[in-house]
C-alpha cells in the first residue's frame, strides 16, 4: 500500500506538479476527517506520516481516569495498564488507531477530499503556469473547429479562440500549429480559471517584434507605442537608445528578413513602422504615413491636433474607411483632425497654425523648414 502510495505522489509530482508536502497535507487532514466520521471527534487525533516512506500512523490521545465519563478522551485505568504497565491517572496515552478499520463512509469521504486537494493544486499549477506566460507569444495545437471557435490545446490546459479573437479570413484546422497571444486568466463561471487567449490584440504584434528583434530584446530598441486593426493593418511607433541603430531598420530587417514572416504569421496585415518623436505634432505627422503631411498644430492640453495635408493626399492621409486617421489617433493619442489645403486655406487655419510650429520651435527645436520623413511598410 506504501509503495502504491509513493509511485501515486512520485506521478502526481512529475506529471501535474504538485507538490509532495500539499500531498502530505491532504493525506492528514483525510486522515483527521475519517477519525473524525467515526470517532465523532478529532481534536486528540495526532497523524504522523514519515514523508520518506509514506509509512503513516495514527493515534487517538486519551487521559488515563479512574472513571471514564467521555469515551472520546479518556481512557480507563485499567484499559491503559493492558498497554503500558507503567501509566498512572493523568497520563496521556496515544491509542494506535488502524486506518482500515475506518467505516466504508469515513474512507470514501477521506479518498474525497485526497481528490478535492489534488484537483485544486491543480488548477492552481496552471493558473500560476498561465499568469507567469500573460502577455507572451505560445504556440498550441488546434483540438477542433466548431461554429467559429477554436479550441487550442496549450499543453497544461486548452484555451479557446473566440470569434473576436481570431484574425478576420484566417482558418483552422485540427492538429494544425497557431501562435496565440496569452491575455491571462479569467473566470471561468463556476469551472475554474481558463486560459484567455488571442490573435487580434495589439500586443501581439508587439510581442512578434520582441521576439524576432535582437534589438528589441536587448532594449536598444523600443516599441513606444502601437495600434492595430487585426486582419487590417498595424501602426508602431519605435525609438532607439543608440544613435548609431535605425529603429525602424532594426524592425524591418535586411530586405524584409524580419518583418515578413511577422506579416506571413499575420496573414498579411500590413504593418507601418514610424520614428517616435517627444514632439506630438511630429509624432501625429509621422503617424498619418504613407500621407505627406503640409503642417500640424498639437494642443497637449486637449489632446487634439489640426493637420492640414496636400489635396491630393487627403484621401490617403484618412484612409479606406478613416482607418489611416483611427489607427493614427490610437497610436499618438491626439485626436486628429484632417483639412486640405484648400479646406484650410478657405477657413483661415494657417495663422493659427504658425502660432503652434512657434510654440514647438521653442520647446522642441523643431525646425518646420526639416521635417522628417521617416516611415516604415510592409
Amino acid at each position: 500500500m506504501n509503495n502504491e502510495l509513493m509511485e501515486a505522489m512520485n506521478l502526481l509530482e512529475k506529471e501535474k506538479g504538485i507538490n509532495r508536502n500539499v500531498l502530505f497535507e491532504a493525506i492528514e487532514t483525510a486522515l483527521l476527517k475519517a477519525c473524525e466520521n467515526d470517532f465523532g471527534v478529532s481534536d486528540n487525533i495526532t497523524v504522523n506520516i514519515d514523508k520518506e516512506t509514506c509509512e503513516f500512523s495514527v493515534f487517538q490521545n486519551k487521559t488515563v481516569v479512574e472513571t471514564v465519563t467521555d469515551k472520546a478522551h479518556e481512557i480507563s485505568l485499567t484499559e491503559a495498564l493492558l498497554q503500558d504497565p507503567s501509566v498512572q491517572p493523568g497520563d496521556v496515552l496515544g491509542i494506535r488507531l488502524e486506518s482500515k478499520k475506518f467505516g466504508r463512509i469515513a474512507a470514501q469521504n477521506a479518498k474525497s477530499i485526497i481528490l478535492q486537494k489534488i484537483r485544486e493544486e491543480d488548477r492552481q499549477n496552471i493558473s500560476d503556469y498561465f499568469n507567469s506566460r500573460a502577455h507572451d507569444i505560445m504556440t498550441g495545437v488546434v483540438q477542433r473547429v466548431m461554429n467559429g471557435i477554436v479550441s487550442v490545446n496549450l499543453g497544461k490546459a486548452d484555451a479557446i479562440l473566440t470569434k473576436e479573437d481570431i484574425i478576420p479570413g484566417e482558418t483552422f484546422v485540427p492538429t494544425q500549429h497557431v501562435k496565440v497571444y496569452v491575455v491571462g486568466m479569467r473566470d471561468g463561471n463556476g469551472k475554474g480559471p481558463r486560459v484567455q487567449i488571442s490573435r487580434t490584440k495589439a500586443n501581439m504584434v508587439r510581442r512578434l517584434f520582441e521576439l524576432d528583434v535582437p534589438e528589441l530584446r536587448d532594449g536598444i530598441v523600443e516599441i513606444r507605442a502601437i495600434s492595430r486593426e487585426a486582419g487590417s493593418r498595424t501602426k508602431m511607433a519605435v525609438s532607439s537608445n543608440d544613435p548609431g541603430v535605425d529603429p525602424i531598420g532594426a524592425c524591418i530587417g535586411v530586405n524584409g528578413s524580419r518583418i515578413n514572416p511577422i506579416v506571413q504569421e499575420l496573414h498579411g496585415e500590413k504593418i507601418d513602422i514610424i520614428h517616435w518623436d517627444d514632439n506630438p505634432a511630429i509624432l501625429v505627422e509621422n503617424a498619418l504615413s504613407p500621407a505627406k503631411v503640409v503642417a500640424v498644430a498639437a494642443d497637449e492640453d486637449d489632446r487634439t491636433a489640426l493637420v492640414v495635408v496636400p489635396d491630393n493626399q487627403l484621401s490617403l492621409a484618412i484612409g479606406m474607411k478613416g482607418q489611416n486617421a483611427r489607427l493614427a489617433a490610437k497610436l499618438t493619442g491626439y485626436k486628429i483632425d484632417i483639412k486640405s489645403e484648400t479646406q484650410a486655406r478657405d477657413e483661415g487655419l494657417f495663422d493659427e497654425i504658425d502660432e503652434y510650429e512657434e510654440d514647438y520651435e521653442d520647446d522642441y527645436g523643431y525646425d518646420e523648414d526639416e521635417p522628417y520623413d521617416g516611415d516604415g511598410e510592409a
